[in-house]
């Protein structure tokens, strides 16, 4: 029997209104990553405690980041990381071709 994570499984979660997908480009220690968004940003993202023990990042890992209401362009909360049966499915959809090749 699998155990099914709440913050990464099969189903693809599509950004909504004011969230943007990245990929991790530097692990920066605690509970901090830094994340190209698809925006073209480079933001310090945190990871929330309801994620922390339960998803390891890892560089280049695609995540769904939702940009703080006030200092937006620097930083955010990761709230979705992405596997790799859905990163073939969003770079087929076009979210990935202002970060990934």
């Amino acid at each position: 029997m699998s155990h099914r994570n709440e913050f990464s499984s099969r189903e693809l979660k599509l950004p909504e209104e004011g969230e943007v997908v990245g990929v991790v480009a530097q692990l920066l220690g605690f509970d901090r990553v830094k994340v190209k968004c698809a925006d073209g940003k480079v933001r310090i993202c945190r990871i929330p405690g309801k994620m922390k023990k339960k998803i390891w990042l890892r560089l280049n890992d695609v995540v769904l980041v939702a940009p703080w209401d006030f200092q937006s362009d620097l930083k955010g909360d990761i709230i979705w990381r992405y596997d790799r049966g859905n990163f073939k499915d969003l770079k087929a959809k076009g979210y990935l071709d202002n970060i990934m090749p």
